[in-house]
């Protein structure tokens, strides 16, 4: 099945209660699932320092404290803290979302602690080096100016900004006007005022013992201060229907429609009906799109969502998006059927399209318990989307309930709504009315 967001997300617990968790005084929450099948563990940390806090105008400056934050914290410089998690064996990551900035490690079950520590420090006691300000931010603008050169990906970034609120459809690695009005200051206030335990999540899995790990957290994150919320400013959406200009021979086209969010009733049943209509090559876009026209190279739609602050209560919106990739020549032809997939699916699914697509559901579901960093990261964005962790079997009966038939009724009860629309190519194409 595919990956967990944007489609069915990934359990994080098993049949059995397993996952124990508790709150710091702080507000920072421990999440702990022992696998003692495994020898590996992994861990997640969520802290909500995301892109909704760029200063206006300045959308990039949590891309770049991400950045600054592993050039050097507590006792290590900028090469000492990778060659520190090298020497635990550490696989590591760090990212930016709209809400929270996130780092990941998984290595041998008895080197995860240390790695916590030198995370802890991260957040905590980082340098901040301000001569590494100019080559983080060039760094981070050859990573921008590369999405310009791919359409592809700049079209789903742009219908974000046209489907979400700002600063939440932003992007999250920010842009190139952003990041050219940030300071080394702008970095540095975020980080102050930004970083902080409250709302921020620790999710571990893999050969771990709670207890040690509740004491673990706590010697690392007990002391550390809560800070107020920051304040956001929604800001308008944008075009509900535009065109990017681009030269070439390709056009690329981007749609996006109301859906059930996460945790929200019918969410089981947009995910099966996103998949069905987008999510392999057996859906309904790749079979009529591509394989019967031969209209373009490229076709997909999955199932997506936002969530609009750190914490559970949070306001969630979901969307269905979908993509084509084509010739300029074939671009007017392309949108047409699939504006006409979209209208068909709302006519109802087929008991053999459902069955084979929780076919793939329940694979995923099963083969993901072996991943303690799938674990790690889904014990997170569980607590994060519904303040609980939700079992397996959980999921599982949910998945098995859906039938062809309330899938159809889902579709068949949204209000009808013409799809927020972007293209990307040489010339704009036709609409119906």
């Amino acid at each position: 099945m595919p990956a967990p967001s944007p489609s069915l997300p990934v359990p994080t617990a098993a049949a059995r209660p397993s996952t124990q968790h508790r709150t710091l005084a702080n507000g920072l929450t421990v999440l702990v699932e022992p696998m003692k099948r495994v020898q590996s563990a992994a861990f997640s940390l969520m802290v909500p320092a995301g892109s909704s806090l760029d200063p206006p105008g300045k959308n990039a400056c949590a891309a770049l404290l991400c950045d600054l934050l592993t050039r050097g914290s507590g006792d290590l410089d900028n090469r000492g803290f990778t060659h520190a998690l090298d020497d635990l064996g550490v696989n590591r990551g760090e990212s930016v979302g709209a809400s929270h900035l996130s780092v990941s490690a998984a290595t041998v079950a008895e080197n995860l602690p240390k790695a916590l520590r030198i995370y802890r420090d991260l957040f905590r006691d980082p340098h901040l080096p301000e001569e590494e300000f100019a080559p983080a931010a060039d760094g981070l603008r050859q990573s921008l100016r590369a999405i310009e050169d791919e359409p592809a990906q700049r079209v789903m970034l742009e219908l974000r900004r046209r489907t979400y609120p700002a600063p939440w459809g932003l992007p999250t690695d920010g842009t190139l006007s952003g990041l050219d009005a940030l300071t080394y200051a702008d970095v540095v206030h975020l980080h102050r005022t930004a970083v902080r335990p409250n709302h921020a999540v620790l999710a571990v899995a893999g050969h771990v013992d709670p207890e040690a790990w509740f004491d673990l957290a706590a010697e690392c994150f007990e002391d550390w201060e809560e800070k107020p919320d920051p304040p956001i400013e929604p800001g308008p959406r944008g075009p509900a229907r535009d065109h990017l200009h681009h030269d070439g021979a390709q056009t690329h086209i981007a749609l996006a429609l109301p859906a059930a969010a996460y945790g929200e009733p019918g969410y089981y049943e947009a995910w099966a009906a996103a998949a069905i209509l987008g999510g392999g090559m057996s859906s309904r876009l790749f079979t009529e799109v591509r394989e019967k026209r031969g209209l373009c190279y490229s076709v997909s739609a999955s199932l997506s969502g936002l969530k609009a602050g750190p914490g559970p209560d949070a306001a969630q919106e979901g969307r269905l998006f979908c993509y084509a990739g084509t010739t300029a020549e074939r671009a007017q032809q392309t949108l047409d059927v699939l504006l006409e997939e979209l209208t068909r699916l709302r006519d109802g699914v087929t008991k053999d399209e459902l069955t084979r697509c929780v076919a793939r559901a329940k694979s995923g579901l099963v083969m993901s318990q072996e991943s303690t960093t799938a674990r790690a990261n889904g014990l997170a964005r569980d607590w994060r989307h519904l303040g609980r962790v939700q079992p397996l079997s959980e999921t599982l009966d949910a998945v098995n309930a859906l039938t062809a038939e309330n899938v159809s009724e889902y579709l068949a009860t949204r209000p009808p709504a013409p799809p927020t629309a972007l293209t990307l190519g040489p010339a704009a194409l036709d609409w119906p009315d």
